[in-house]
């Protein structure tokens, strides 16, 4: 076999898992828009119409990530076994009657139980089941097949907040998300039946018994553990620190406009950082890039917590913090892949992504709270910048131990 014809094997065929990329890159954007996006633009609204109070609204969002984040690890072992599309489509039905049952929720109580069923239909069709999807089919070309997917799907908040928001002027907060869930069933239901058909492919050598025995070897390993713990740290540190951060530059001086578009550049960081991944990847271990960004996490939370000023200088700084968060999607997405392999890579995330989901749901709770006890966004923001530090040791960890035999 020559050089080029190698090279092509390694490229998916057009029609297949091409067609299934850009399918995916469709319904990450419509997905993330309308299933977590949406949400904070229309809170006030909610609030104002129902009298419920914001903390138990926002209560009712994370519980639907708790939710996605216990159920991912069933959804991952589905997948391995029988690929996406019948995963994906059956979630986007479930995210449809999810979305109407939000804006029809005539109690708190029933609000909260349709954000639950949206957290099931978060944990089939976002960001976990479309990385497991493109792993398998791209193989050793994946990782820019996800940069691809991570680059689109990280306009849903450009594109799907002022959206939400027009809608909710105009039609108020429950007839928006009727809306929503219309745009959500004619776009992402067909999109998954129909682009997700190329030919799962098979793993040779690895029957039922054996699989289970090596995820069960991996998972209960030390550096999967580690890796694990930091992943979890850093998404929350990173997380926490976002959601608050156009509180936090309030609390520094900043005008609510120009905080707004610190957030805003922080979203723009983020396409930066994906885009930067890639080099990062070709001059370190995954090891060594994992200890990198963790140690970036926390000298960027930092950095926007004890920075003064000017405004420039704190924008610029909301920047950067959107590029680090940027790049770790990627690893977070990869990190699995680049130890151990591809095989069963959708259980194996699924156990992975879990308490990271669950560190992003508490997060905003926890740092809000802490800020309560404190009287300081800079403390906060300190205390965080601390446990990236944490995750950046732990890091050092994650190497795994047929990595270290085999040199690298």
């Amino acid at each position: 076999m020559t050089g080029r014809q190698s090279n092509e094997g390694l490229r998916p065929r057009a029609g297949g898992p091409r067609q299934a990329l850009v399918a995916l890159c469709m319904t990450q954007v419509v997905g993330w828009g309308v299933l977590y996006y949406s949400f904070p633009v229309a809170l006030p609204a909610i609030v104002a119409d129902t009298g419920w109070t914001s903390t138990s609204a926002m209560a009712a969002f994370s519980a639907a990530l708790v939710v996605a984040a216990a159920a991912g690890v069933a959804v991952g072992r589905l997948i391995d076994h029988h690929g996406p599309r019948g995963v994906m489509t059956t979630g986007s039905v479930i995210a449809t009657v999810a979305v109407l049952g939000v804006g029809a929720a005539p109690t708190l109580g029933w609000f909260a139980a349709a954000w639950i069923v949206a957290g099931i239909s978060q944990s089939m069709v976002l960001y976990a089941p479309a990385f497991t999807a493109l792993t398998r089919w791209y193989g050793p070309a994946r990782g820019r097949a996800l940069m691809i997917l991570t680059l689109v799907a990280g306009l849903a908040s450009t594109v799907f907040a002022p959206v939400t928001a027009a809608l909710v002027a105009h039609l108020g907060w429950r007839l928006t998300y009727v809306t929503l869930a219309a745009l959500l069933a004619l776009t992402t239901i067909p999109t998954h039946a129909l682009g997700l058909r190329a030919a799962w492919p098979s793993l040779p050598g690895h029957d039922a018994s054996s699989a289970r025995s090596d995820r069960r070897r991996i998972t209960t390993s030390r550096p999967f553990v580690l890796l694990t713990v930091t992943t979890s740290l850093i998404a929350f540190a990173l997380f926490a620190a976002t959601i608050h951060l156009v509180s936090m530059l309030g609390w520094r001086g900043l005008s609510p406009t120009a905080a707004a578009w610190a957030l805003g550049l922080s979203g723009a960081g983020q396409l930066l950082g994906r885009i930067s991944y890639p080099p990062l990847v070709r001059c370190t271990t995954p090891m060594s890039r994992t200890v990198v960004l963790a140690a970036c996490a926390g000298a960027t939370v930092l950095a926007v917590g004890v920075i003064p000023g000017p405004a420039l200088a704190l924008v610029a700084a909301a920047t950067v913090l959107g590029v680090v968060r940027g790049a770790f999607t990627l690893l977070q997405s990869t990190a699995v892949s680049d130890r151990w392999g591809t095989s069963g890579f959708g259980a194996l995330f699924g156990v992975l992504n879990a308490p990271t989901t669950l560190a992003m749901a508490l997060a905003p709770w926890a740092a809000g709270a802490l800020t309560d006890a404190t009287g300081s966004y800079p403390q906060t923001f300190a205390v965080l910048a601390v446990l990236a530090g944490v995750a950046t040791l732990v890091a050092l960890g994650t190497r795994p131990r047929e990595a270290r035999r085999a040199g690298g």
